[in-house]
């Protein structure tokens, strides 16, 4: 209400003239007529003030005076209500006979006074919004069955509908529980005044909830996922709470028994897994009361307010194999043969074997067949022309493993679609001069660029003592090469890991300390060393060895370079574990070779990469699924033709084309709106400009939209009051609306009209000249005057 709108306005302003003389001629004869002082100078002055007052208020009424009052004109400004229609509101605070959902219905009855009052008032339009806003002639219309609380998307889209009309202000019924507001609170600025009410008391509620989920992935064999659950509880301190893990087809994996939950205190629990399969595969993770694990979503018969937030699922990717590694042997030796038996027990990984069983032979003949310039060991190999034939001056080399006739044919390979179709390399015992300056330099590109793993092994033509010094190898390596000062070889070294080593579960192979450091101990002697006194910067040591003399130096380094990885593992014959081990049923090295090339290939880019991401904010569970292509160089690949199906948990089949990105070379992106509850499952399929196949991947994700509806079970009032604060509106009690649609003529309405207020043909101002008279009679009456 305006200042101007409370003074008054002289409706007959020809009868001024009569009542000021008359008012000025009252005062004199009221001053008069108390002139002798008889009642005192106090009660003098209250009863002529009294006198005065009265016949002044009868002589003003001759005025006609009135105020200009502004109020909404009617049926011109639109008033919006919107009511929340999802499960939240079927809870029951403790001590109410009706769901906060019911509670509301009642509030929104068609013959409520406040919502008749509202729609006499303005032009009223009633909503209700669940995973999106919906038009409704009734609040009958209300079913509480909408599986999540679009909050701000359903005002986002009502303010969009009536923008530039005049909205007065938007009633929001809910209890604030939006599951498409993240951690971040939403700009709500610029929008008409929004007045929410607050559904519900948080007396009394009982409730158990997993709220969060993580995953993630190592390369220890025995447990390579480790997923992490956040469970939260309400009014269960002193109950017995159980956590259980359940794969796809509900079998339970394991088990946590007799915990306790504190109010407001979140419990992690980790549980660490081994996938019976690789790809995409999902586990529930539950937690329940005692005795009630076996209990329904929808049973009444637990403590707990709901059981639609006792469970969650977890997405685990095991896939991107098959990983292919290559090894580059200076000669046959027992490494190859233990790394080969280990690594053969892992189906997602290839390893494709480079050895050489014989040296360059620029001097040194055999006698052969007269006339024969080639070297006997390939007689009887096919390709014996003199300038296919492997030449005297050439290594003699053994390719094992491979996929084709093709591959390796010509040795190390020169190009970088040759390499490039590897994950990592591996370089054992041979010497820098094996390799040429172009080979040198591509395998620099193939860390740094491809993303690529590298790992050195110990020998003695490996690191300095192979001449890797000088060139791109050696600028990758973890280690400074230098040559090692003169009596430093020892006769024994033995093996420890580095506080940095312990931390990495791919470097132990024992599920606890106790174990780990046992198996240390018992581990035999090592003998043959590249001994490096300097790490680079940014190197870890993961592993030592200490000589026979108390020297302890660097045995295990790793680092990252550029998009890759590179490791020096500094032992040159590690291979005695495996003999000198007293059980011979013992596997600890294989498990280690595979930990160690898992780790070598775990983040190494495939030329198909698939990338998902929850949508935030969006009305429906919505994924955004971006697909990184490469070619055969890994450059990323424009112009491919790009297909995701979509397999769904109602057991349908979606087919979706992914579109380029304009902004980015080899990007393809798509969005999928889940209509279903559930496990996801897509496939990737990428052909290139030129038809060939480029690659597939697959990936998951899990929509869990009652989960997120009931993540919560308090009234989010912060969320409330930011809400009205930022929009200059007001959070109303629910039993306060017949009070706020009253006062909403004096708040600020955009469309308004003016209306006199006649002060004079009110009895409350007879009411008051007649008060003023006769308190005036009865002080003179009390005081004994006539």
């Amino acid at each position: 209400m305006l200042l101007a709108d409370l003074i008054p306005v002289a409706g007959a302003p020809q009868w001024l003239t009569v009542a000021l003389p008359a008012m000025i001629l009252a005062a004199g004869v009221v001053i008069w007529s108390y002139w002798s002082g008889r009642l005192g100078r106090g009660w003098t002055l209250l009863a002529g003030l009294l006198k005065w007052v009265g016949i002044s208020l009868c002589l003003l009424c001759l005025l006609e005076p009135y105020v200009n009052r502004t109020a909404p004109r009617p049926g011109s400004n639109l008033f919006l209500v919107v009511a929340d229609n999802s499960r939240s509101l079927q809870l029951a605070d403790a001590g109410r006979r009706e769901s906060r959902g019911r509670e509301m219905q009642s509030l929104l009855a068609d013959q409520a006074s406040w919502l008749t009052r509202l729609g006499q008032d303005f032009d009223l339009r009633r909503y209700r919004f669940d995973s999106s806003l919906q038009p409704v002639t009734s609040f009958t219309e209300l079913n509480l069955d909408g599986e999540s609380s679009a909050l701000h998307e359903a005002l986002t889209r009502a303010v969009e509908r009536f923008r530039g009309q005049p909205v007065a202000g938007v009633l929001v019924l809910t209890d604030g529980n939006a599951t498409d507001v993240g951690d971040t609170q939403p700009d709500w600025k610029g929008w008409p005044p929004v007045y929410p009410v607050p559904i519900g008391h948080d007396r009394g509620l009982i409730d158990l909830s997993v709220s969060h989920v993580a995953v993630t992935q190592t390369n220890f064999e025995a447990a390579p996922v480790t997923i992490a659950a956040s469970i939260e509880g309400r009014g269960v301190s002193g109950k017995s709470v159980g956590v259980r893990v359940l794969d796809e087809a509900g079998k339970e994996v394991e088990r946590r028994e007799n915990l306790t939950v504190t109010d407001g205190e979140p419990l992690v629990e980790r549980f660490l897994l081994r996938p019976e399969r690789h790809g995409v595969s999902f586990f529930t993770v539950q937690a329940f009361l005692k005795g009630e694990e076996a209990l329904p979503e929808t049973s009444n018969a637990s403590v707990e307010s709901t059981l639609a937030n006792n469970r969650r699922l977890a997405t685990v990717d095991r896939g991107g194999g098959p990983y292919r590694v290559l090894y580059v042997g200076g000669r046959p030796n027992w490494e190859f043969k233990f790394l080969r038996r280990a690594i053969d027990e892992d189906d997602e990984v290839n390893l494709v074997g480079l050895v050489r069983i014989a040296k360059r032979e620029p001097t040194f003949k055999f006698l052969g067949r007269a006339g024969e310039r080639t070297n006997p060991l390939f007689r009887g190999f096919g390709n014996q022309a003199d300038e296919q034939a492997e030449q005297y001056d050439q290594p003699v080399l053994i390719r094992l493993h491979t996929e084709d006739q093709e591959e390796l044919r010509g040795g190390f390979p020169k190009a970088a679609e040759e390499l490039f179709r590897y994950h990592a390399v591996i370089i054992d015992d041979v010497e820098s001069a094996f390799f040429s300056p172009d080979q040198l330099s591509l395998l620099q590109q193939f860390v740094s660029r491809r993303g690529g793993g590298l790992l050195m092994l110990g020998g003695k033509d490996s690191f300095f003592e192979g001449g890797y010094q000088r060139g791109a190898v050696g600028e990758m390596l973890p280690v400074y090469l230098e040559r090692p000062p003169e009596g430093a070889s020892a006769s024994g070294y033995r093996l420890a890991l580095t506080r940095e080593g312990w931390l990495q579960p791919w470097v132990r192979v024992r599920t606890n300390e106790v174990d780990e450091r046992a198996r240390l101990s018992a581990m035999p002697e090592f003998r043959t060393l590249n001994r490096v006194d300097r790490i680079k910067p940014g190197a870890q040591v993961l592993a030592e060895v200490q000589a026979d003399d108390g020297t302890v130096v660097p045995a295990l380094v790793v680092q990252q370079f550029g998009r890759g990885r590179t490791a020096a593992l500094l032992v040159g014959d590690l291979w005695r574990w495996k003999l000198r081990q007293a059980d011979p049923a013992e596997t600890d090295l294989d498990k280690s070779w595979r930990q160690t090339v898992r780790w070598l290939v775990s983040d190494v880019p495939g030329r198909v990469d698939v990338e998902t991401r929850r949508v935030p904010g969006a009305a429906v569970p919505t994924v955004e699924i971006t697909v990184r292509v490469r070619d055969k160089q890994f450059e990323l690949l424009d112009n491919a033709t790009v297909t995701l199906r979509v397999n769904t948990p109602d057991n349908r089949q979606i087919d979706l084309p992914l579109e380029q990105e304009s902004a980015g070379a080899g990007r393809y992106q798509t969005t999928f709106a889940a209509r279903v509850p559930g496990a996801y499952v897509g496939e990737v399929s990428v052909t290139g400009p030129d038809g060939s196949d480029v690659g597939r991947r697959e990936t998951g994700w899990a929509i869990e939209p009652q989960t997120e509806e009931f993540r919560s079970l308090s009234v989010n009032r912060p969320l409330l009051e930011n809400l009205a604060r930022e929009t200059e509106g007001e959070v109303i009690p629910a039993d306060r609306l017949d009070e706020f649609v009253a006062s909403l003529p004096n708040r600020k309405i955009p469309i308004v009209e003016t209306k006199p207020y006649e002060l004079w043909h009110h009895w409350q101002v007879l009411c008051l000249a007649m008060s003023c008279l006769v308190l005036e009679w009865g002080l003179r009456r009390w005081k004994g005057l006539p």
